[in-house]
C-alpha cells in the first residue's frame, strides 16, 4: 500500500430525504477518476482505503454511503428514517456525487457490501464505468446471507446457539437479520446496545478461520457497532432491497467492462462461489484467489493495489 495520505478536498453533499453525505477525493485532481464503496452496509472507509491509491495517477473519492460514518444523520439515532436507506438510494447517491465532482467516467472500486453496490451501479449506469476492481466478491443474493446467518451455524454451533439464542424463541426459525434489526429499533437503549454487541461477536466468529484473523467488530465503540449492525441487518433483512439474483441476470449489461476480481481462500463468510460464477459470465473479468487471506487480511491489501494500478494501465 502507499503511505499514508491526506485528502486534497472534502465536503458534504446534499442528496435529498434530510441525508448529507461526507465525501473526499485523494490524489491528484489531473488523475484517472475512481470511486471507492465501502462495505457493510454501514462499515465506513477509514484513512487506510486511501492508501490503495496512487495519488500520482488517480483522483480517488472515496465517501460514506447514508448513515454512517461521517455522513449524516447516523442510523444510531433514535428517530433514524431507514425507509430512504435503500439499495436504490446508494446507487442514485453515487450517481449525485459523480455530478457533482464533474466527473465523466470512473472506476468503481469496492469491497465486500461494496462489491454488490458496484456491480449494481455499474449494471445500472455502464456508460459511467470505466472498470471495475472487486474485492471480497459478494451480490447480494438470499442465498449469501442465510450462509452467513444460518448455515454457518454447521462451522460454529456453539458461538451460533448463542447469536440466536438473544432472540425471542418465536422469531428463532424465521429471518434472523430481520429478527434483530427489530431489536436494534428497540426502545430500549440496553437492549439496542446488546443486539448490536451480540451481531458483531458473531461477524467476527465467522470472519475468525482466516489466517490471523482476531475479534475486530465487537471492540468499536458501542455507536460504531449500533450504526453497522443496524445497516446491515436493515438491508439483509430487505433482501437487500434486490431481486434475488438481480446482480447475476444483469451481468450482460457490463461483460464488455474490464473488471478483476479478488477473493481470499479461508473467506468462510463468502465462499468463492460467488466469484467463480461472476467470473464465469463475466468474459472482460479476472479472478484472483489469494490464498493466505479469508474476507480481507493476509496479502489481500497488496493484491488489491496492485490491480487498482493494473486498472489504471488498462482503461487510460
Amino acid at each position: 500500500m502507499f503511505p499514508p495520505i491526506e485528502p486534497y478536498g472534502s465536503g458534504h453533499l446534499d442528496v435529498g430525504d434530510g441525508h448529507s453525505l461526507y465525501w473526499e477525493t485523494v490524489g491528484t485532481p489531473d488523475g484517472l477518476p475512481a470511486v471507492w464503496l465501502h462495505g457493510g452496509p454501514g462499515a465506513p472507509a477509514g484513512p487506510g482505503t486511501r492508501r490503495s491509491f496512487d495519488p500520482a495517477r488517480w483522483n480517488a473519492v472515496v465517501f460514506d454511503q447514508r448513515g454512517c460514518g461521517r455522513s449524516r444523520p447516523l442510523a444510531s439515532d433514535p428517530d433514524a428514517d431507514l425507509s430512504t436507506n435503500t439499495t436504490d438510494h446508494l446507487v442514485a447517491d453515487v450517481e449525485s456525487l459523480r455530478a457533482h465532482l464533474g466527473v465523466d467516467a470512473w472506476v468503481v472500486v469496492g469491497g465486500s457490501w461494496g462489491v454488490t453496490l458496484g456491480l449494481v451501479y455499474a449494471e445500472r449506469h455502464p456508460g459511467r464505468v470505466l472498470g471495475l476492481v472487486l474485492g471480497a466478491v459478494t451480490s447480494g443474493r438470499l442465498a449469501e446471507t442465510q450462509w452467513i446467518t444460518r448455515a454457518m451455524g454447521r462451522v460454529f454451533p456453539r458461538e451460533w446457539d448463542d447469536f440466536v439464542g438473544f432472540l425471542p424463541e418465536a422469531e428463532r426459525g424465521g429471518d434472523l437479520a430481520a429478527a434483530y434489526a427489530r431489536r436494534l429499533a428497540a426502545p430500549d437503549p440496553a437492549v439496542r446496545e446488546e443486539a448490536a454487541l451480540r451481531w458483531c461477536v458473531w461477524e467476527d466468529t465467522h470472519m475468525s478461520l482466516a489466517p490471523g484473523a482476531g475479534p475486530r467488530l465487537q471492540l468499536r465503540d458501542p455507536q460504531w457497532r449500533l450504526v453497522f449492525a443496524r445497516l446491515v441487518t436493515h438491508y439483509w433483512g430487505h433482501g437487500c432491497f434486490l431481486a434475488d439474483d438481480e446482480v447475476l441476470a444483469n451481468l450482460g449489461r457490463i461483460a464488455h467492462l474490464p473488471a478483476t476480481l479478488i477473493h481470499g481462500r479461508h473467506d468462510v463468510s463468502g465462499p468463492l462461489d460467488t466469484a467463480w460464477e461472476l467470473h464465469k459470465r463475466w468474459p472482460a473479468s479476472r479472478l484472483v484467489v489469494i490464498d493466505d487471506a479469508g474476507h480481507f487480511g493476509g496479502s489481500m491489501n497488496d493484491s488489491f493495489t496492485n490491480a487498482i494500478a493494473e486498472m489504471a494501465d488498462l482503461v487510460r
